[in-house]
């Protein structure tokens, strides 16, 4: 979730139409924190590379912003679980999605996702929900090649990471996980993304 992030999308045109749904959604709640156009881009051409059979998680649904990129880039065939822990966001949100096939919209805190996995994509989203340390086990939640995104950093301008002026352990947890291949991908002057696959 990032801040300001429904706000960066006045004035958009030629939004996939779920996303401007979504927008339009989340902006009514004044809910400022979904994903931004960048970072969307990018889970929408990611999406795309789940097989039909496939599966793509995302945990922090919000007002389902990411979740349109991610419906927008999906081929038919690939289920898409989405995880949200407010329970009018996701009421909200499965109204918004009702006529969509093979989604599920579930409340519940980002664990909710394991029994739902191992997901050809997975999108840790929403604050501390299973990104800001390794809680998350790739090895449990992804397919052999799948792969991992935690968005919405500051982008890397030191190494070893650091935050704040400390060392980012929750930044250095997926680049040393021994499962994973991780790079960092910079979105904006001030958003990155690390991207990480699984070995096979």
């Amino acid at each position: 979730m990032s801040i300001l992030g429904t706000s960066s999308y006045a004035g958009a045109t030629a939004l996939p139409e779920p996303v401007a749904r979504a927008v339009e959604l989340a902006a009514g709640a004044g809910f400022d924190r979904s994903c931004r156009p960048e970072h969307g881009r990018l889970l929408q051409a990611l999406a795309a590379g789940a097989a039909p059979g496939g599966r793509i998680g995302e945990t922090g649904t919000g007002y389902g912003v990411g979740l349109g990129w991610l419906l927008a880039g999906r081929r038919p065939g690939v289920r898409v679980v989405s995880i949200e822990r407010e329970a009018e966001r996701v009421a909200a949100v499965r109204e918004l999605f009702a006529d969509v096939p093979d989604l599920e919209v579930v409340h519940g805190d980002w664990t909710a996702i394991h029994p739902h996995g191992p997901f050809d994509l997975l999108v840790l989203d929403g604050g501390g929900n299973g990104k800001r340390t390794a809680a998350a086990d790739p090895e449990r939640l992804l397919t052999p090649g799948g792969t991992l995104v935690v968005d919405d950093l500051t982008p890397l301008t030191t190494w070893p990471p650091t935050h704040r002026g400390a060392p980012d352990t929750g930044r250095s947890a997926w680049y040393d996980h021994p499962a994973l291949l991780t790079t960092e991908v910079r979105l904006a002057p001030d958003l990155a993304t690390l991207l990480a696959t699984r070995r096979p």
